[in-house]
């Protein structure tokens, strides 16, 4: 029955997709109460809610900060947990980020994967179970608009709404998540102004980079004095270019400006190694740059020391592991702006590793440093929940079932919406043994996979609320 309901809506899912990716709702500043993250967020917001009205279903809008789309009675609740908002596109894409293109039987557009394709999914899962099954629960799609942020929007929902019994985020991969590792986002930071000497910063642009996505360009505009003659400190950078494998442009503005611009390959931060660091190269350039002319740029040395292009730690000393991984860190962030010099880490930590171990580290690598400050912008616990656990055997026994494989629960870097409660895991979309396109250039979902994630998560429902 659920292989007729998915033949006969197949071609509404993809249509509803498509829309849903065409509204650009990637985080902005607002200053109306009532869409805090912004107008096309709040689009994406009511178009679900209106979806989901449609469909038969209760809907309620929180303040703007998110939603629900709910069904069923009783006194507990089951919970789907995903996000409508997305990370800046970034450029280079074959099609317009948010032309949701199909192609080669998938749909292209940042937040296909992430999470607007699994959200949809969900939301005709549930429209199934409404429709043919018998459930003992309330079963309620939360959804969330500043997940890519700081979580905001989940915070504003547990201080005004109930919250679920029991339930799963469609936010990350199959078979399902055990084991999330927590997340450590810190800044480093430094007054800086123009001094004598004969080179200064202007400007740093890393494109909008989100902190949790691996940077794929990043440029600076130098100053140089009078004193220097500016085809020679070409070649002097030339020269030091010449010493790495480093992919960065020079460009001479004018007679006193040059620009500086080094690419990388975008990757999610939870998978530092899968992409390359345009701002951690960057920043090596210009530390040997700067000290060629005998500057000291004490932000600059300390990185170039403990951090420099490595993703799991070992320049600082850390070399921790255990089920859920290892260490990775990712450079999100560098800017200057009313003379204070910025660097931004995201660190996703193994989930037995108290996180004063890794402060610690920063603080005895600081100790060698008076103007450099140090500040934890955020952090989030991380999630575990043992594999003979109820909710986790069920839900992986039911991919296993469907897609006829023996697979065990893993751990993952990523951080759902699932660790924001309890008795709560992630589970899909992604399929195992597929690139996880999650923040990547050319975003997309397989249209195959789009509906087996709702044949999957309709059974789950049923399950886990009979």
């Amino acid at each position: 029955m659920i292989e007729d309901f998915i033949k006969e809506n197949k071609e509404t899912m993809i249509k509803k997709l498509q829309e849903l990716i065409q509204i650009p709702s990637v985080y902005s500043e607002s200053k109306n109460p009532l869409m805090p993250f912004g107008e096309n967020a709040n689009k994406a917001l009511e178009y679900m809610l209106n979806l989901g009205k449609s469909l038969g279903f209760r809907t309620k809008n929180i303040d703007g900060y998110c939603g629900y789309i709910e069904f069923g009675e009783g006194e507990e609740m089951l919970g789907i947990i995903g996000h409508l908002d997305v990370v800046p596109s970034g450029d280079n894409w074959t099609y317009p980020p948010f032309s949701a293109t199909i192609f080669d039987n998938k749909i292209y557009g940042r937040g296909a994967i992430d999470d607007k394709g699994p959200v949809i999914a969900s939301l005709y899962a549930m429209k199934y179970v409404l429709d043919n099954c018998e459930v003992h629960k309330r079963i309620r799609l939360i959804l969330g608009l500043n997940e890519e942020n700081d979580w905001k929007c989940i915070s504003y929902y547990k201080k005004h709404e109930e919250s679920p019994t029991i339930g799963f985020s469609p936010d990350a991969d199959f078979p399902c998540i055990y084991a999330e590792k927590s997340i450590l986002t810190p800044y480093f930071s430094m007054n800086y102004t123009k001094s004598d000497y004969d080179i200064s910063i202007r400007e740093f642009d890393c494109n909008n980079n989100a902190i949790n996505v691996v940077p794929k360009i990043c440029s600076t505009v130098l100053e140089i004095s009078s004193n220097i003659v500016m085809d020679d400190f070409i070649k002097v950078i030339k020269n030091i270019l010449d010493k790495y494998d480093f992919e960065i442009d020079v460009y001479k503005l004018n007679n006193e400006e040059i620009k500086l611009t080094s690419y990388g390959v975008g990757a999610h931060s939870a998978h530092p190694d899968l992409g390359i660091n345009a701002i951690s190269r960057l920043i090596i350039i210009l530390d040997d740059l700067f000290k060629t002319y005998n500057i000291n740029i004490e932000l600059f040395d300390f990185f170039t020391k403990y951090i420099n292009t490595e993703y799991n730690g070992e320049s600082l000393g850390i070399n921790c592991k255990d089920e859920s991984g290892i260490l990775t860190l990712n450079v999100g962030n560098i800017n200057l702006d009313n003379n204070v010099l910025k660097i931004g880490l995201n660190l996703r930590i193994p989930i037995s590793v108290p996180i004063d171990n890794i402060e610690n580290t920063f603080m005895k690598c600081l100790s060698n440093y008076k103007e450099i400050n140090y500040k934890k912008v955020d952090f989030k616990q991380s999630l575990y929940i043992p594999k003979d656990n109820y909710l986790v055997k069920t839900l992986c026994d039911i991919y296993n079932e469907e897609a006829n494989s023996y697979l065990e629960p893993i751990a993952i870097g990523g951080a759902t919406y699932a660790r924001a409660f309890d008795n709560c895991i992630s589970f899909g979309a992604n399929l195992p043994g597929q690139k996880d396109m999650c923040h990547q250039t050319d975003e997309f979902i397989s249209i195959d996979n789009l509906l087996f994630a709702c044949r999957v998560y309709a059974r789950a429902i049923y399950e886990l609320s009979k």
